[in-house]
């Protein structure tokens, strides 16, 4: 059965020993950050501070922080079952004949009922709250010493598409400025960003943008928003299809948009178009204090939220962090749209310590000459795998899950001159290393075995492994020797 909302998956983790309530005050400002560093580096469990200080709001964090927690999220044993559901659905063909068809009526059925479900209210409009409001209600952490404020960092942003009228949902921070307002940290490649240009662009269009923040709800929706899906699919079809039930969407109070009606908090509003304020600096997932901006001002009109509601929060920093986690499984996840693109594609990998957009290992079956620097091209053209800095083609016997393994075979089989290919693209706009903001160099790295029409002559040398009939006869003389 999928989570009804966030409390229901907070009852899971601690039924599974996932959950640590902590009973005593903790400072939002710096301590919980400490806590849940330390708790995600050292394995440890998901946090509910129950009496943060200050706020009578609880606050959830690590949530998703292990790959146990993530599989409890997803409701699997494995995200690769994820992963197997939508090949099922690639892999789908419409057969011929009446039979044929009237066979795949229950497929198709199961497809129709992902998609978001519109009701009249929610759990999320328990307590409407359109004057006297503030966000200093709310346990928003000051999450590292440099930070230029406190910020939201697991938010859900809604937006609309002024074109086509479709929902996006995304997951942008949003610095603290007072009360009423933050910043709005949509970078230039993200959907947000594009439907605030559209509307910017034609002066036909009102002066404001409306915007929705949902804080808190079950986790394949708050998963969604961080998935990196094509252009105009809704985020909320895809958590219906993650939690295998729609998704219960409610109108906002004071903007044109749909929330999740079991959300925990709702903040509705508005951006002003041309509006800019300095945000940042903050604390980010590369292991750096992302730099100072301009970014347009959310605007808050009007906060709902449910009776004693939970305050969900993450935060990011020095790898691994909780968006490993995150990512790893959106890794296993994406795999099979990735490779109906790129069936050479055996498996990638993207290590924690190169920060999703920095390095991605990829293993293919090669089939032709260049066909490495083929994938790497690819790859770039692929959404938001545009940003990947460094990609590393190894051949299919390589396990890129397996880094030294992958470390030991690329540097044993590269000319670097000869195998290192450089280009230019979009870059992510957190990476503080290129020469331009947003814009910069990428590497291709091609370490596979080279063939004779790739120009190698030499004859390519074997790995040495022993033989198997010499293992297993050693297996039982280890055993002999008290060796285990």
């Amino acid at each position: 059965m999928a989570y009804s909302d966030l409390r229901d998956f907070v009852r899971s983790l601690e039924e599974r020993g996932e959950l640590k309530r902590i009973s005593f005050e903790v400072d939002p400002i710096l301590e919980i950050t400490e806590f849940a560093d330390r708790g995600v580096k050292t394995g440890g469990p998901a946090f509910l501070f129950e009496k943060p200080k200050g706020s009578s709001v609880p606050v959830l964090i690590n949530a998703f922080a292990s790959t146990r927690r993530m599989e409890i999220a997803l409701e699997v044993s494995s995200v690769d079952e994820v992963a197997h559901r939508i090949s099922d659905f690639l892999e789908m063909r419409m057969p011929e004949g009446i039979i044929g068809k009237l066979k795949m009526l229950p497929k198709l059925a199961e497809m129709g009922a992902f998609f978001p479900k519109n009701v009249s209210d929610g759990p999320c409009k328990e307590i409407i709250r359109r004057d006297n409001f503030s966000l200093s209600y709310f346990p928003i952490l000051h999450c590292w010493p440099e930070d230029a404020g406190r910020f939201i960092t697991l938010p859900m942003v809604f937006s609309r598409n002024p074109d086509t009228g479709k929902r996006n949902c995304g997951c942008y921070r949003l610095q603290v400025f007072d009360g009423r307002s933050t910043g709005m940290h949509w970078q230039t490649h993200k959907q947000g960003a594009e439907h605030y240009r559209r509307m910017v662009a034609q002066a036909s269009r009102p002066a404001r943008m409306d915007v929705a923040v949902a804080i808190g709800a079950d986790p394949a929706v708050m998963y969604s928003a961080i998935l990196p899906l094509p252009p105009d699919l809704d985020e909320m079809l895809i958590a219906g299809f993650l939690r295998q039930k729609p998704v219960e969407m409610v109108k906002c109070e004071t903007c044109d948009l749909e929330v999740p009606a079991q959300a925990e908090i709702v903040l509705e509003g508005y951006v002003d178009l041309g509006e800019l304020r300095r945000e940042g600096p903050f604390g980010d997932h590369t292991g750096f204090y992302s730099l100072e901006d301009d970014y347009p001002v959310f605007h808050i009109t009007c906060i709902t939220h449910r009776r004693n509601p939970i305050y969900a929060t993450t935060i990011v920093g020095p790898p691994p962090m909780e968006d490993f986690y995150m990512g790893k499984a959106v890794e296993r996840i994406f795999l099979p749209l990735m490779r109906l693109q790129l069936p050479e594609i055996l498996d990638i990998a993207m290590p924690a310590e190169g920060i999703f957009h920095n390095l991605i290992l990829v293993a293919i079956r090669k089939s032709y000459p260049g066909h490495a620097r083929k994938v790497m091209h690819a790859i770039w053209g692929l959404g938001q795998a545009m940003f990947s800095k460094c990609i590393i083609v190894v051949d299919e016997d390589v396990d890129v899950q397996n880094f030294r393994e992958v470390a030991w075979k690329v540097l044993n089989n590269i000319d670097p001159e000869r195998d290192i290919q450089f280009v230019m693209g979009p870059i992510d706009s957190l990476d503080h290393s290129s020469r331009l903001p947003n814009y910069g160099s990428k590497m291709g790295v091609d370490a596979t075995r080279k063939w004779p029409a790739e120009g190698f002559k030499r004859p390519w040398p074997g790995v040495i492994r022993m033989s198997e009939d010499v293992r297993h006869r050693v297996d039982e003389l280890w055993k002999r020797a008290g060796l285990g």
